[in-house]
């Protein structure tokens, strides 16, 4: 018999009462050390005092109001956006997939905007994921998402992850442009590095093609940067945000350049609940936070300690981790076991991660994290690999 929740997740069977900070608490009071952070999206930890403050005030002033009218908090917000990155102009959603189904039209009605409504094709790369609609899961190209859902829609060739001479052979009269992650988050926390994506963006600019990047996990501070695309020197036409802008709020945005989104009229694009004013608070505070002093150096400098310690956790346990991948507070394990058998070894220690791709591990704490949690988590580590280890020479 079919459970009254659509039994489409492979859910653990462990029940949450309440967050605070950098943990996680059940019912009878036992307390998870949460890494994962609801897969990149409670940035700020759980129950930060800001974000509470932020929802608890707007709550009681208006919860909802039309698109088909102007609302203070997303001018304030896009304003705030727009102010931090290279974009002229944003458009907000609910959730990752929403804006990154913004981003593919706005692409495409760029073109056809200029007379070529012929090109329409985003090239991705294989290992990608950009969401769970039909047009992201054909854009994310992976078939255990694509299979049992119809023909796939059309419009997204895909190429090998960093294979240059395959991208250029791909480029072609129906070409719109280049979608990509800087890092792959499901696909295995496989990195571009700098030089790739300045030629990606020298490429779309020879071509006359757009460069849409997916920060969805990466951005608002993941990396060490705002955005991860940053540390790379150049700047994208398109970029999809979500997760982390809303600090565990639902809330997601594509930006973009006044050239890239000139054909986005009034009338070709919409949502209902997209920039309600209770997302717009939150995120709000978000940003007020991250962008505050010192946040993004506090991430990248726990970020190159969490990775140190999880290089000599790979020097210690050869046999159970095989390699660190990563940048700033995005990091991965890649395992020589089953990534599954880890994630079940270190929750058994408490602590919360999350699988991947290429089988690995993700680790995406809170980027509130402080060293007390990072020698927490190690020490949480390091006893699953021994239990592993024992395991296997029992």
């Amino acid at each position: 018999m079919i459970t009254p929740v659509l039994p489409t997740y492979s859910r653990v069977d462990i029940e949450f009462e309440r967050g605070e900070g950098a943990y996680l608490f059940t019912a009878s009071g036992e307390r998870y050390l949460d890494f994962m952070a609801g897969i990149a999206v409670n940035a700020l930890g759980h129950a930060h005092p800001k974000l509470v403050e932020a929802l608890s005030d707007q709550a009681h002033k208006l919860w909802h109001i039309s698109n088909v009218f102007r609302i203070p908090g997303q001018e304030a917000l896009a304003r705030r956006l727009t102010g931090a990155t290279f974009a002229d102009t944003v458009f907000f959603t609910n959730s990752g997939a929403e804006a990154l189904e913004c981003a593919i039209k706005m692409a495409r009605k760029y073109h056809a905007a200029a007379g070529a409504p012929e090109r329409y094709e985003l090239i991705t790369f294989e290992g990608a994921f950009h969401g769970r609609t039909l047009a992201t899961i054909a854009a994310g190209g992976q078939e255990k998402y694509l299979e049992g859902f119809g023909p796939k829609t059309p419009g997204f060739p895909q190429v090998p992850f960093g294979d240059f001479k395959a991208l250029e052979a791909a480029i072609g009269p129906a070409t719109a442009g280049i979608l990509i992650e800087p890092i792959q988050g499901e696909g295995g926390l496989r990195s571009v590095p700098g030089p790739d994506m300045r030629r990606l963006r020298e490429i779309c600019d020879r071509e006359g093609i757009l460069l849409v990047l997916d920060e969805v996990q990466t951005g608002v501070g993941r990396t060490g940067t705002l955005f991860a695309h940053e540390s790379s020197g150049i700047t994208p036409d398109i970029m999809a945000i979500a997760k982390a802008l809303g600090g565990g709020f639902p809330v997601g945005a594509c930006l973009a350049t006044e050239e890239a989104a000139r054909g986005m009229t009034p009338g070709t694009h919409g949502s209902t609940f997209g920039g309600n004013p209770l997302a717009m608070a939150v995120g709000g505070a978000v940003m007020d936070v991250v962008l505050a002093d010192g946040f993004l150096d506090h991430v990248k400098g726990m970020g190159l300690k969490l990775k140190q310690k999880l290089a000599m956790l790979a020097d210690q346990h050869p046999t159970i981790i095989e390699e660190i991948r990563g940048e700033g507070l995005m990091l991965g394990i890649r395992t020589r076991v089953p990534n599954t058998a880890f994630t079940e070894a270190v929750r058994a220690q408490h602590l919360l991660v999350v699988n991947a791709g290429d089988n690995v591990v993700r680790l995406l704490p809170p980027l509130i994290i402080d060293d007390s949690h990072m020698e927490e988590a190690a020490g949480m580590i390091s006893a699953a690999c021994i239990a592993l280890e024992k395991e296997a020479a029992a």
